[in-house]
């Protein structure tokens, strides 16, 4: 893991192309994701999947490849008969199938290891509300065996992401001071807000704190969230914000599937690139086709060299 700032070294372009939603991607093209382990599953049933996917949103524009870790824990590996063991060469598949993409398509881009929220691995949901059962105290020792081994997979950096609360996100910046791994630190919002209604901007002034921390930003959230949560970040740091909305769509849990039309248009990046972000792509139900056409936007606006 590098000790420095892989999103703004010299030879990475300064506005960049993140990669789309990976599970949901899966899903488009017919996989079955249902489970607790979700797109993690992949990585130990089939694999080359994964790697293909991430070719996908190579192919499509993107510098940057965020792993298939979100939801792999130990705890989640252990119910489905995994041990320990098993779940840490999973993790580290995931960031070598990344990379092999990576490799292939983008050799200057940078693979990015997921680390979801406690939420996440739970499959309930809990991750868009934040009402966790375990203290910060709690978080901080959950959290700290899996960042480790992510940490020292050969991902260029970490990407924390949907984060619904500070006692979260302070667990793992706490985890993250002082090591020089590189990372960015990305929250879930709902009306300009954390998912538990706290202050966005005071969660990226915590981050703004911490050295180890490259960029921060949004993810996991409505596009109609981007703008402000742009003039948040700017409001109390210099980092560099990354942005990767979801589509727009409502996930129904009891029915298990996506309602209503998709809020994102490619267009609205470049609104989102002169309000400051950059680095910028999208989450869930945001596929190749809609990077293809973020990384247009990109392009267009970057400054001739």
């Amino acid at each position: 893991m590098l000790h420095d700032n892989p999103v703004q070294h010299p030879s990475f372009p300064p506005v960049a192309v993140l990669d789309g939603g990976l599970g949901s991607h899966l899903e488009a093209i017919g996989h079955d994701l249902s489970g607790d382990l979700w797109s993690a599953r992949l990585l130990h049933d089939h694999p080359d999947a994964i790697r293909d996917a991430h070719h996908d949103y190579f192919t499509s524009g993107a510098d940057i490849a965020i792993s298939a870790s979100y939801q792999l824990s130990f705890e989640g590996a252990r119910r489905r008969g995994l041990s320990d063991d098993d779940a840490t060469e999973l993790m580290r598949a995931s960031v070598t199938l990344a990379a092999e993409a990576r490799d292939e398509h983008r050799p200057d881009g940078l693979v990015a290891a997921s680390v979801g929220p406690y939420g996440a691995a739970r499959a309930d949901g809990s991750e868009y509300r934040g009402d966790y059962d375990l203290d910060r105290a709690g978080l901080r020792a959950w959290h700290a065996r899996r960042l480790t081994v992510l940490a020292e997979s050969g991902a260029d950096l970490l990407a924390i992401e949907t984060i619904p609360s500070r006692a979260e996100s302070r667990a793992l910046l706490e985890l993250l001071r002082g090591t020089g791994v590189a990372a960015w630190l990305s929250f879930t919002v709902v009306d300009g807000r954390l998912r538990t209604g706290e202050s966005l901007a005071d969660a990226f002034a915590d981050a703004d704190a911490v050295d180890e921390i490259v960029a921060v930003g949004i993810n996991c959230s409505h596009p109609a969230e981007v703008s402000g949560a742009i003039r948040a970040a700017r409001s109390v740091t210099d980092k560099p914000i990354v942005v990767y909305p979801n589509s727009g769509e409502q996930w129904n849990r009891a029915q298990r599937r996506w309602e209503g039309e998709p809020g994102f248009a490619p267009a609205q990046v470049s609104r989102w690139l002169e309000q400051g972000a950059s680095i910028v792509g999208g989450c869930c139900r945001v596929g190749p086709a809609e990077i293809a056409g973020i990384a247009d936007v990109v392009r267009r606006h970057a400054p001739a060299t």
